[in-house]
């Protein structure tokens, strides 16, 4: 734990050590501010996830000054693979000038970004939980438990990256009473995997999954992360789910993959999915959400982590502008707006096409009969490389459309 005080005043408190109050923390510090993260966990720890990093992912980390190398089981990924209702699939190569998508751990990335902000000048202090809010015109005090104690830190702004249940977004009296998530996912790693899947980034476009997927994501050591998610009808139950997990599991062209002599890894993990940032309330007094607080999933692809670190960085550049609160939380505003609205609306047109079997295998047979340009640049586009709807956002139009370099 980092011995610096509890009690000392910062120039911003993060609440949160996930990817979104990291990017925070890396971005003030990098500007000049005192930065203090906390967490009620104690790093590494697992955090229930896909694992998956899209390009927009991969280029918020570089832009962050992070280091692949120091994520052990970091895992490149060229191509993805997706099969349709029909059984049909598809190969979409990726460009090969730099990294498009790749697969980590999360309690390993985390870990990671934790150390990164450290370096960086960020105090972290681990096992320090979140215990109460209050503000004034000028500074806003955090009420902290540690070893069982309470202190206060005070900061004249504070960045909640505190996740889908956001004590902070509670405190404040801006949670949105019942709210459980748009989506449902289940996962689990997998050891001894000797078919294809081995190697591959594999999508399943299965029927009674859709506008949801399965999906088979590689690491190192022959391992995989393992899982899908589901649309939340109100209509499925938790033993519902369980059940469709162990079903999955079974079928032909998932054992097939993963090969006969596969191994489950402990036990299955699930968690809800927030992608609303069309409503969500980004921000309240000196209080800024991100990342899931901020309820910034992808509403396509369910994808969080490029997501969660291009708000914490978004929101570090507004406190960093200064000015009063109103500026201050309209800057942070305008900027989610310009980065994500948009896209979010794009995809969820998109997901209501995907919501029936008839425009799954449409979509999966365009690919296939697109030629390698049209598969190529549509796993840009599924990885995030350009923004969802840039083709309804000129603003937002380069010359290199299309044709630019992955990160690193």
């Amino acid at each position: 734990m980092n011995s610096a005080r509890p009690d000392i005043d910062c120039d911003l408190l993060v609440v949160g050590a996930g990817p979104a109050g990291t990017a925070a923390a890396i971005t003030a510090a990098r500007a000049g501010l005192r930065v203090t993260v906390v967490d009620k966990a104690r790093f590494p720890r697992d955090k229930c996830c896909g694992d998956g990093l899209t390009t927009l992912a991969l280029r918020q980390l570089q832009s962050l000054g992070f280091d692949p190398s120091t994520v052990p089981s970091w895992q490149d990924v060229t191509a993805a693979h997706l099969r349709s209702p029909s059984g049909r699939e598809v190969r979409l190569p990726l460009p090969e000038n730099g990294r498009f998508a790749a697969v980590t751990p999360r309690v390993e990335l985390d870990a990671a970004l934790v150390d990164h902000a450290r370096t960086m000048g960020a105090t972290i202090i681990e096992e320090c939980s979140f215990d109460g809010i209050s503000s004034d015109a000028d500074q806003v005090t955090v009420n902290v438990v540690i070893d069982g104690s309470t202190s206060t830190i005070r900061a004249p702004w504070v960045v909640a990256a505190d996740g889908m249940w956001s004590p902070v977004r509670k405190a404040m009296g801006v949670a949105t009473n019942g709210y459980l998530g748009e989506w449902h996912a289940f996962r689990q790693y997998a050891s001894n995997v000797t078919g294809p899947a081995k190697d591959r980034l594999i999508v399943w476009f299965d029927e009674d999954l859709l506008p949801g997927y399965a999906w088979s994501f590689p690491l190192p050591g022959n391992r995989v992360n393992i899982g899908f998610g589901i649309l939340r009808d109100g209509e499925r139950r938790v033993q519902d789910m369980k059940d469709l997990w162990n079903d999955l599991l079974r079928r032909d062209h998932v054992v097939h993959a993963l090969g006969e002599g596969f191994q489950l890894e402990g036990r299955h993990t699930a968690w809800p999915i927030p992608a609303r940032i069309d409503e969500a309330v980004t921000s309240s007094g000196r209080v800024l959400f991100v990342g899931d607080a901020a309820m910034a999933t992808d509403a396509l692809t369910g994808e969080g982590i490029g997501q969660a670190l291009l708000t914490g960085v978004e929101a570090a550049k507004a406190v960093v502008g200064a000015g009063d609160p109103a500026s201050v939380r309209r800057r942070y505003a305008r900027a989610v707006r310009h980065h994500l609205l948009a896209d979010h609306r794009m995809s969820m047109r998109l997901s209501k096409v995907l919501a029936k079997p008839k425009g799954a295998r449409g979509a999966i047979a365009v690919l296939d009969k697109s030629g390698s340009w049209g598969r190529r640049n549509f796993a840009r586009w599924m990885f995030e490389d350009e923004p969802r709807a840039i083709a309804l956002t000129p603003g937002r139009w380069h010359r290199r459309l299309f044709r630019q370099r992955g990160a690193y």
